[in-house]
């Protein structure tokens, strides 16, 4: 799989903690995801470090659009990858409500990633659970 630089990586860091508080509840479970979303691209880093930078670049926007132009421009590889992260985080409580089902459906519209694909890597980590 190719690489996220250090910036993507933050960005999309954001896009996950802020699909983790769209139910209101940030559990250690959903910071333990992110974590291994962000050591999966940086393993050098501090995850720790760079999750605190994602919460505070997720506090202050709400433009979804500045995270997925990042991931747009990669391969669908790396699309998949983050798309499976960001459902592990949403279903991480064994709930998805609809809020995080439209976050999902838009994210992929704005990154061209076909809605059949993302409901497959859904089903398929729910069945894993």
């Amino acid at each position: 799989m190719s690489k996220l630089d250090k910036e993507s990586v933050i960005g999309i860091s954001a896009l996950l903690v802020h699909a983790a508080n769209i139910d209101e509840i940030y559990s250690d479970h959903e910071k333990d995801l992110i974590r291994n979303f962000i050591k999966s691209y940086l393993k050098e880093d501090d995850a720790n470090e760079i999750l605190k930078k994602a919460e505070t670049i997720e506090n202050n926007s709400n433009q979804l659009l500045n995270y997925t132009n990042i991931i747009k421009e990669n391969s669908i590889e790396i699309k998949k990858d983050i798309i499976e992260h960001l459902w592990k985080v949403i279903i991480s409580d064994n709930t998805v409500d609809q809020y995080e089902s439209n976050l999902m459906r838009r994210i992929c519209g704005l990154i061209y990633f076909p809605d059949k694909e993302c409901g497959e890597i859904k089903l398929k980590l729910e069945n894993n659970k």
